[in-house]
């Protein structure tokens, strides 16, 4: 059975709709009718320069080189002039391993024509996040990295880039849904600090090769629908913490005073207090004292201590009038106190 090739291939024209590649042989035919100028010899080295080209390739600095055989991961070759298997058995694919990269979430930046002026365009899908409270609020945020693994940047995951904004805007949503409102805009550098925890141990676990260096939060607000009302109650809330810091200001002047005044008399109390027991310490000692001597000489003391009373008494008592029990008659007066004595005649002496 003989084929009509002809006419298959022109069935298989109109079913595909459009012409056929050339077959193997007809390549074959083609390449036996060309002429090279100068024969093959010139062919020959047309091919070695060829060969000798897609062979050497340059690595830049903050670059390494990934090779692949046959699609195959081969080897990673470092900056500088490098060589590989021509004519597409070896492939080289640079990754810039000590550059960093920015991606930007919930706004765009775009430049004008010369350069000189840049525009903030926000991207509400993204930035729109719903808070702890129940709050929206527009967070836009930057995210810088580098590639620390060229091999699982390429080979171990699809799309790294898709999966990088994939696990930022999941990473930013948790930390920014355990917040309130006014957290959010107040300590945007904690947020970012744990976002970046957070970011960084998925990839980790991902094995996508990249290693998150920074993320910086842009300004944070809520929707411009919302923001008189928001205004408002923010200034309640400062108004609020105006009254608080005035209290406790009035509270941290009087507090101390009294404390101050407690300790003073405190201190007072416990100085007087130990006054009085030296006192009666020494009273007691010298109380002490007497009684030894007066044990020692009853009589003596006694009396030693009669005079010794009578000395001091007499002269704070003032005019002194003395009976004597016996005397039957009135006794004349004795001027003790007076600077002119009475004799007991009841003259002048």
């Amino acid at each position: 059975m003989t084929w009509d090739w002809e006419k298959l291939r022109e069935q298989q024209q109109k079913k595909n709709g459009g012409p056929i590649p050339p077959q193997f042989d007809e390549i074959v035919g083609t390449m036996k009718n060309i002429k090279f100028p100068g024969g093959y010899v010139f062919a020959v080295f047309i091919l070695l320069a060829v060969m000798a080209y897609s062979s050497i390739y340059t690595i830049e600095a903050d670059e390494v080189g990934v090779i692949q055989r046959f699609g195959k991961y081969l080897r990673t070759t470092q900056p500088g002039l490098n060589f590989k298997l021509p004519l597409g058995i070896e492939t080289v694919r640079k990754v810039r391993v000590k550059h960093v990269f920015k991606e930007e979430f919930g706004y765009r930046t775009t430049k004008s024509a010369d350069n000189r002026l840049s525009r903030e365009n926000t991207d509400l899908v993204v930035s729109s996040m719903l808070t702890g409270d129940l709050n929206v609020a527009i967070v836009p945020w930057i995210v810088q990295y580098r590639i620390k693994d060229p091999y699982n940047y390429l080979f171990k995951v699809r799309d790294a880039h898709q999966l990088l904004t994939d696990m930022s805007e999941a990473a930013m949503r948790l930390v920014v849904g355990d917040r309130s409102i006014n957290e959010v805009i107040t300590k945007r550098e904690e947020i970012a600090v744990e976002a970046k925890r957070i970011l960084q141990n998925d990839m980790d676990n991902a094995e996508i090769g990249i290693h998150v260096k920074t993320i910086e939060m842009k300004k944070t607000n809520v929707p411009e629908p919302v923001q008189p009302s928001f205004n408002e109650v923010n200034q309640s809330i400062q108004e609020k913490e105006k009254m608080i810091y005035k209290a406790r200001e009035e509270y941290n002047k009087a507090i101390p005073a009294a404390m101050g005044e407690a300790d003073r008399t405190i201190k007072t109390a416990e100085g007087y207090a130990l006054d009085r027991i030296n006192r009666a310490g020494g009273d007691v000692s010298r109380f002490t004292a007497v009684y030894t001597e007066y044990i020692k000489a009853k009589d003596v003391t006694k009396r030693r201590l009669y005079l010794e009373m009578v000395k001091e008494l007499f002269p704070k008592i003032g005019p002194k009038y003395i009976v004597d029990g016996k005397q039957k008659t009135v006794l004349p007066l004795l001027n003790i106190g007076g600077t002119t004595p009475i004799q007991m005649d009841g003259t002048e002496k």
